[in-house]
């Protein structure tokens, strides 16, 4: 019996596999996943009611993300809901929003249609429990983001919270411990649930709202670049297999590995406020991160990260052969906080200048770490170009690119496209630099060479 059962679901899981990738060609998986590959650079919106509260729970600051405070606190399902009714976000301005990630040289935009408080952004037949019938707002922000968009050229995608949903009954729930002053739970409950109105049957649950849900943001919004599923308390291949069909609404749609609780399906891996030491060679990876602390709101997260930090992680990510997803957390108002718009601005100025050194490139080819910077590369015919990102600017302004042996055919600084001397030495390749480093966060040295690089 127990043979039969891992056969039968070793047998879901590859119809999964084989249904999600649609049994593609490598030709046809390359030519759909190609504008996901030269983009590298997207904006992560994490968005919906938690914003309310903002972090503080009858005074008590939530040391955990803004967007896990229902469950931080053990908030029953009625008392939280209540939130709703002061979510009037009347600043929001999706073309704004649009317009600043165009700024910062991001090419895709990821917002969350629902998180796992069970919260819809978006106008809902499923649910009531959505922005449009449960709040004074009356207003669709994802019709309005996809108009957006569409007007200036940013590919549009969706993160739905598939298994986790605290509102509905038969959604999952982590097991993550209490938050201090957090409500006690009910006793004798079920998978990690706190309030009787939770309980139900998780299959139950997906049928009549995650699927449903899923249905409506990818038919009612135009085209749909990415579905970003997240954290799947529960899912079986066989739940899993419920979301299937609805890809086909979608047929060129990225889809992440989250999905299924091995992470076994899904068109790239999705490692989360970390860079992989050496990426994830053969897979297409997206790392996502926080520009503070937190993804949802929280009013008193000031942690903000330099602009030269997020712009090295870019960078590094780049170098690394994957893609970076930077989040904003915008208020209940509906604006983006102030020290993020500041930022993606510095990090759009910098792109403007250096941002074919990150778009459409491919990973380092040097294995080990430059002592200066990192690498990217792109290829054309029989030129190879070696973007080179230097962070430490020689004092000497003697650049060694280690154990090149390729000929040179040309090398410039990106700013001004000022024109450098490269000389073949025995140690490899040796730029001339000015003495002056071209930007005090990370200059680009655009170095031609022939062929495929060859390094010793």
């Amino acid at each position: 019996m127990k043979r039969k059962l891992l056969l039968l679901t070793l047998a879901v899981l590859n119809l999964a596999t084989n249904f999600l990738n649609a049994e593609e060609t490598q030709g046809q998986r390359d030519a759909r996943m190609k504008w996901w590959r030269e983009a590298r650079f997207g904006m992560f919106i994490h968005w919906g009611v938690y914003s309310v509260p903002a972090g503080v729970y009858k005074s008590n600051q939530n040391q955990h993300i803004g967007e896990w405070h229902m469950l931080d606190f053990r908030i029953p399902v009625a008392e939280y809901a209540e939130y709703a009714k002061q979510f009037n976000p009347v600043k929001f301005d999706a073309d704004e929003w649009v317009r600043l990630a165009k700024e910062a040289g991001q090419k895709y935009i990821i917002i969350t249609s629902k998180h796992h408080d069970g919260f819809a952004m978006f106008h809902s037949e499923a649910s009531e429990y959505n922005i449009y019938d449960a709040t004074p707002f009356k207003r669709d922000p994802l019709a309005e983001l996809a108009k957006a968009c569409k007007k200036h050229g940013i590919k549009l995608g969706f993160y739905y919270s598939q298994a986790q949903d605290w509102h509905h009954s038969g959604g999952a729930a982590s097991g993550r411990a209490p938050q201090p002053g957090a409500n006690k739970p009910v006793e004798g409950l079920s998978a990690n649930h706190w309030d009787r109105a939770q309980e139900g049957s998780m299959d139950e649950y997906l049928d009549k709202i995650a699927v449903p849900q899923v249905k409506e943001i990818l038919s009612n919004y135009g085209k749909v670049a990415v579905l970003w599923f997240d954290t799947p308390v529960g899912m079986t291949p066989e739940r899993a297999e419920k979301f299937l069909p609805l890809l086909k609404l979608q047929p060129k749609i990225v889809v992440n590995n989250r999905l299924d609780s091995k992470k076994s399906m899904g068109d790239c891996e999705t490692p989360e406020q970390k860079i992989p030491e050496t990426g994830i060679p053969g897979k297409d990876w997206e790392t996502c991160m926080t520009m503070n602390t937190t993804w949802g709101y929280k009013s008193f997260d000031d942690k903000w990260k330099r602009t030269e930090t997020l712009l090295h992680n870019l960078i590094d990510i780049a170098s690394k052969g994957g893609n970076y997803l930077l989040n904003v957390g915008p208020t209940s108002e509906g604006e983006i906080p102030e020290p993020s718009v500041e930022r993606l601005k510095e990090i759009g100025a910098w792109m403007k200048v250096n941002g074919e050194a990150i778009y459409g490139t491919s990973a380092t080819p040097f294995e080990k770490k430059l002592p200066w910077g990192r690498c990217t590369k792109k290829v054309s015919g029989n030129t190879t170009t070696l973007y080179l990102h230097v962070f430490d600017w020689p004092a000497d302004g003697r650049l060694l690119v280690p154990g090149l042996k390729n000929d040179v055919k040309s090398a410039a600084l990106l700013v001004g496209r000022k024109k450098l001397a490269a000389i073949k030495t025995p140690e490899g390749v040796e730029i001339l630099l000015p003495l002056t480093a071209a930007d005090k966060i990370s200059s680009t040295v655009a170095l031609k060479i022939k062929g495929a690089p060859e390094i010793d």
